[in-house]
């Protein structure tokens, strides 16, 4: 079965065609980072407009790189939910109008889900349950996976998401946008033990997870060594030396203090990769699961899978699973796998199905997630 998957549920319009849920026969992507790089985040506007201008020209360009006709594929799979209102309709019409001209069925894909997903695409021994943390620029979520396509919310960031965090985090120290990669490259060489940004008590199960005072400290560690940031015509935000609070660094408060770049970006990255990690492991024993799949665009980050695996080696973990780099940000292989189980198991949706952006979504699974005891 050929499945052809469409996402644009945020900022990155992607187009690909999946062999029988695992075989990639072709993924394109158009990226809109150097369009929302002066704005320091996404702007729904501008990412509709782009949308709407890129999606028919990579379906072309897709079948094109697959070597197949619009008459050869078999199913249609696009992302519906959650995501920005205006990016999700773009992408379900044009998914509408081939399942429609097509005659082919039409599968509504939870982008969450997909992102799930894509490490069944890719490993053959991941046992269920098993706990699925899905960490993006918009989620932060944890899940009871009991089947590919059954997952029960466990935990959910109270605030900010974690990439949502990286991209505040790298706007205060002005290293420019998306805040993830930008981050991980400034902390290298950096001290992770040169600040110790708090990590937050975890709550009573230790599940709970929040951005806000992680955010909130590095801002004010900026403050007392004299740097705020402002807009900046070129970057969105810059930093501009001032004077240090003369209690903030003892003997040092006469200096003009140096920014030490390094050490705080890798600073803050470690203490939001414990924060992950913890609330993983407790989601964990929580659930009475011995297998963790990691996903979403900071599953990317190299240090949080690196302490992610270390932490399930050494709790005994059966099993620590991530994608490839190319399936953690967004693309539409995971759609299209995701859309290909969906429709062997005869989920087909009808051409009436809406799209769920992420406060309606976000209310639905809430209502509907099963407790985990």
């Amino acid at each position: 079965m050929l499945v052809l998957g469409i996402e644009s549920s945020c900022d990155d319009t992607a187009v690909a065609i999946v062999e029988d849920g695992r075989t990639v026969r072709a993924s394109v992507i158009s990226n809109q980072a150097n369009l929302h790089a002066q704005y320091g985040g996404i702007v729904p506007e501008v990412a509709c407009r782009a949308h709407y201008e890129t999606i028919i020209p990579l379906i072309h360009q897709a079948l094109d790189q697959a070597g197949v006709d619009l008459g050869q594929i078999d199913g249609i799979a696009v992302t519906n939910r959650p995501g920005l209102v205006g990016s999700l309709y773009v992408g379900l019409s044009a998914a509408k109008a081939l399942a429609w001209a097509l005659k082919k069925p039409l599968a509504a894909v939870d982008h969450i889900e997909a992102h799930i997903y894509a490490n069944y695409m890719v490993h053959d021994n991941i046992e269920f349950p098993h706990v699925s943390v899905v960490v993006s620029g918009g989620h932060t979520d944890i899940f009871m996976s009991e089947t590919p396509v059954k997952h029960s919310l466990i935990a959910r960031t109270l605030d900010d998401a974690a990439g949502e965090c990286f991209d505040k985090v790298a706007a205060l120290l002005g290293i420019g946008y998306p805040g993830g990669p930008a981050i991980q490259m400034c902390s290298l060489g950096g001290n992770r033990d040169a600040i110790n940004f708090p990590r937050g008590d975890g709550g009573p199960d230790g599940t709970q997870i929040s951005f806000s005072g992680l955010k909130t400290a590095v801002l004010n560690d900026l403050k007392k060594r004299g740097f705020v940031h402002e807009a900046s015509k070129n970057s969105g935000r810059a930093l501009r030396p001032g004077t240090p609070d003369p209690k903030a660094f003892g003997e040092t408060r006469t200096l003009n203090v140096r920014l030490p770049l390094a050490d705080i970006a890798a600073s803050f990255q470690e203490a939001a990769c414990d924060i992950i990690v913890r609330a993983t492991l407790a989601s964990s024993r929580r659930a009475r699961c011995r297998g963790v799949v990691l996903a979403g665009g900071v599953a990317a980050n190299k240090r949080l899978r690196e302490k992610l695996a270390d932490a399930c080696d050494a709790n005994k973990k059966t099993g620590f699973f991530v994608p490839p780099l190319e399936l953690c940000t967004d693309n539409a292989v995971m759609v299209a796998g995701m859309g290909f189980h969906q429709l062997r198991l005869g989920r087909a949706d009808p051409l009436t199905v809406d799209v769920l952006p992420n406060k309606e979504e976000k209310q639905l699974k809430l209502k509907a997630a099963e407790t985990v005891d």
